[in-house]
């Protein structure tokens, strides 16, 4: 007897769900059903800014799988469809279709939750006029190019300095704006401790972005158009003909909210490894609208990333078709870049340290991307956190021109393993002057931070 499958959410973490499902049960065990209020399905948000700034041409390029190529594997995705009730004890899904307003109810036997996260979006006065753009859908993405192209001025506010703030920066630089980055925190990149912040600082000044830290927008001003004019802080206004939120997200979970179910301090569902819903063996949920086990500080964390909601998604799709598959958590790894500057993190900062009560030591150390004789040679920042009593690494944040980003993935793995920072020096890095020095900056890094660690006692 076949069952049904209801996705809510046609993105990563759905649709990759829903497909790895159907590789492990065909139409006739398994009917999947998927709603998405959007109109676009499996596209990445991540690559918005790229095409914002030009350096992707055209917003297909950002979609992996059409509607129709998921109808095609048998897959129903209903787009412009919103679930907007959902009763657990029924079993069923209660949809509105956002073109027509007709509502029905629809039964499941299994259901994923993949409802993502939405962008912060304070009610401040002024937050909704025109010019007022948010980024984290290709919707948002077309309206904010179509604002820009009926834009005569040139002047852009961005508000937060974060991942999508400094990568929006950038494509408004790129685009010719003179561009304004206002930061509620001190310096740009809160998820860098501040000594790596004020690098990232120094560099966008230097490239023309002026970025006012401690500066909490208070409002949006607009003009006799209604059109927005300025934004206010307390201290002062930034004349503004287009402006970008980058405020942060949250996990979208008012459905399972409404529903009772289990979420945590974050405001995410909570799952077990096989990312069930706790308590619930016939829910399952997935990408940003859950919490994850944080493997270095052992506690959850909401971390909004594509690669983990695809991940989240193949071992859901595993488990609902019959097999077995686990997610385990994450170190919080990270990269951007804002021009040719790249910035990238994993594991803990100081301050997710302290919180945890973990007593660490620090060190910094310059580098460069290759052999300091080798044409080309950039240099690089390495910090690197190490517990003070056993030496196993923290975390590692980089900042630096090119090669320096993907160098994290090296303190993810030794993070993932649980390594100390005397095992990483001894890691068997590949070498040649074109790449690296001979002492890669992340193990001068270890180095100095086991000498740290011993001198701690």
């Amino acid at each position: 007897m076949s069952e049904r499958l209801v996705v809510i959410g046609g993105d990563a973490a759905g649709m990759s769900a829903a497909s790895q499902a159907r590789r492990l049960k065909a139409s006739g065990e398994l009917e999947i059903v998927a709603f998405e209020r959007g109109h676009f399905s499996s596209y990445s948000a991540c690559g918005i800014p790229y095409w914002v700034g030009g350096d992707v041409d055209e917003r297909d390029e950002l979609i992996a799988r059409t509607p129709q190529e998921h109808r095609e594997r048998d897959i129903d995705l209903r787009m412009r469809t919103e679930v907007t009730e959902l009763d657990v004890p029924g079993q069923r899904v209660r949809t509105r279709d956002l073109e027509s307003g007709t509502e029905a109810w629809t039964g499941f036997d299994k259901l994923v939750i993949a409802t993502g996260a939405r962008p912060l979006r304070p009610p401040l006065p002024g937050i909704d006029a025109p010019g007022v753009h948010g980024v984290q859908t290709l919707d948002d993405g077309q309206a904010l190019l179509d604002s820009l192209e009926r834009t005569k001025g040139r002047r852009a506010v961005v508000v937060g300095a974060g991942y999508i703030g400094v990568e929006m920066a950038e494509a408004l630089l790129n685009r010719g704006y003179e561009v304004t980055v206002l930061n509620r925190g001190e310096q740009p990149m809160s998820t860098l401790d501040p000594d790596m912040g004020r690098l990232v600082h120094r560099v966008m000044d230097g490239l023309g972005i002026t970025t006012v830290g401690s500066s909490a927008v208070t409002k949006i001003l607009t003009g006799e158009d209604g059109r927005v004019r300025a934004v206010a802080t307390e201290d002062a206004e930034y004349p503004a003909d287009v402006v970008v939120l980058g405020m942060g997200v949250v996990p979208e979970t008012a459905l399972a909210r409404a529903a009772g179910l289990p979420l945590g301090v974050y405001g995410g569902l909570l799952t077990d490894l096989a990312m069930r819903v706790r308590g619930h063996e016939n829910i399952w949920a997935g990408g940003d609208c859950v919490e994850v086990l944080d493997l270095v500080s052992g506690r959850e964390r909401h971390i909004a990333l594509g690669t983990h909601a695809n991940k989240h998604g193949q071992v859901i799709g595993s488990n609902v078709g019959g097999g077995y598959a686990t997610f385990p958590g994450v170190v919080g790894t990270a990269v951007s870049k804002v021009c040719d500057l790249e910035i990238a993190r994993t594991g803990l900062r100081e301050k997710d340290a302290r919180e945890v009560g973990l007593r660490y030591v620090t060190v910094t150390i310059e580098s460069t991307s290759r052999a300091g004789y080798y044409p080309g040679a950039a240099p690089m920042t390495v910090k690197m956190l190490a517990e003070r009593r056993t030496g196993r690494l923290l975390g590692v944040q980089i900042v630096g021109r090119e090669g320096a980003g993907k160098r994290v993935d090296i303190a993810a793995v030794a993070l993932t393993a649980g390594m100390t920072v005397e095992q990483m020096t001894a890691l068997d890095l590949g070498y040649a002057p074109p790449f690296s020095p001979v002492w890669d900056p992340v193990l001068v890094a270890a180095r100095k931070a086991l000498a740290a660690v011993r001198k701690a006692g």
